[in-house]
């Protein structure tokens, strides 16, 4: 039990969720199996556990390994439980696959039935919903940077840090409300003690992985051990179920009957798509000729596709710097920065390696956003051309685009 409590508590944080000591160890457990298969751990003798956690220690610490070296567990722990002094934002400069995609389109699954019911209407009062809250987000957003500019504007030259030069917000609000110093102390504290058994885990963890090397071992001889009885017993029953049922000479007679039927319909269907391969290749060999003007033009848009594409690949995969993804500090940089402080050439020296400048990443984003404008305009124009195939096909019908 004190190992499934473990694994909720871990798996709930990185996860971004609240749990209390009052949940109850089934929902504890179905959560703890539920995130293990979400993040790839499909061992069956896992999820086969009681769900009332009185069985399965070695696979839960097997599982536990698997969570320390397949996704980091230490690292995410430290990463989200880590005390923010400064201003931050989340900045990507690479290719996302939209890993979100596939959980939209198994959320829709059920509804997929039901197109019939839904109201076109009420799909535009959605999007208009979206919208609006999107437009709102990002005013907000817009709001929150003018505020950050002018915090960082005006305690510009007041920190000692010289690469920083400026106060965050929340050391502006430590020195309105230096009360709360004591508060951020103790996270500090708590931070640093995280840490410090952090690096003891580093030292021990070699001795961990040969632990975890013999619990494997173990693990394998035992399940080589349970087949091999398992393939014996079979054996040994087999005979003596034959011998002993009378109805089993009459059972094997019908299995080979009904084999020999289902190679006889493998035949007759493997025959069945020669013929239909042969006669498919004859109407497109006798399409061919009449598709040739077709062929042509085609060709041509495939052609004009694959250069706009090959326009998008390059302004991509020009040289730059690395990739990022995660968070960084927002640190305000003048164009001329305040002399007083000293602030020079030497504050530039100063910048760390991973800095990234706004304009890069805002020249990178606009970069993505014309590609990305392309390739929509293609889509767009094949369901326009569709939809003016499918238009010819109705006679009296008049379309008129919105």
């Amino acid at each position: 039990l004190d190992f499934w409590r473990l694994l909720y508590v871990l798996l709930k944080q990185i996860h971004g969720g609240r749990w209390t000591e009052s949940d109850a160890i089934d929902a504890q457990i179905r959560f703890v199996k539920s995130a293990l298969w979400y993040h790839g751990y499909d061992r069956p003798q896992l999820h086969r556990l009681p769900a009332d956690g009185s069985a399965g220690s070695r696979e839960l610490l097997l599982a536990f390994s698997w969570l320390l070296h397949r996704l980091g567990l230490l690292e995410q722990l430290l990463a989200r439980n880590r005390v923010k002094t400064g201003d931050e934002t989340s900045v990507c400069t690479c290719e996302d696959d939209l890993p979100t995609s596939q959980e939209g389109t198994s959320e829709a699954g059920p509804e997929g039935g039901l197109e019939g019911r839904v109201d076109v209407r009420y799909l535009q009062w959605l999007n208009g919903r979206l919208r609006f809250q999107w437009r709102s987000l990002h005013a907000q957003h817009q709001e929150q940077c003018k505020l950050l500019h002018k915090i960082h504007l005006f305690t510009s030259g007041s920190h000692m840090d010289q690469i920083l030069g400026h106060f965050s917000v929340t050391e502006t609000d430590l020195v309105r409300q230096p009360e709360d110093y004591n508060q951020l102390l103790q996270l500090l504290e708590s931070e640093a003690m995280q840490l410090e058994a952090f690096l003891e885990w580093k030292q021990l963890e070699p001795v961990y992985w040969q632990w975890m090397e013999t619990v494997l071992d173990n693990m394998a001889e035992e399940g080589n051990m349970c087949e091999s009885q398992d393939a014996h017993v079979e054996k040994r029953r087999l005979p003596e179920v034959t011998s002993c049922c009378p109805w089993a000479d009459k059972l094997t007679g019908q299995m080979d009957r009904l084999s020999r039927d289902l190679m006889a319909l493998q035949d007759q269907l493997h025959q069945l798509v020669t013929q239909r391969k042969a006669a498919w290749w004859e109407k497109v060999a006798a399409r061919e000729e009449l598709q040739k003007e077709g062929f042509s033009a085609t060709a041509r848009k495939i052609q004009e596709s694959v250069e706009a594409k090959l326009r998008g690949l390059t302004s991509i995969h020009a040289p730059r710097k690395n990739k990022m993804h995660g968070s960084c500090r927002l640190v305000l940089r003048n164009k001329h920065p305040a002399s007083k402080m000293g602030f020079g050439q030497s504050q530039v020296s100063k910048e760390p390696v991973s800095a990234v400048s706004a304009t890069e990443v805002i020249r990178d984003l606009q970069m993505r956003e014309a590609s990305l404008q392309r390739e929509l305009e293609q889509l767009r124009e094949e369901c326009r051309q569709t939809l003016d195939k499918i238009a010819e096909g109705l006679e009296g019908v008049i379309c008129i685009s919105p």
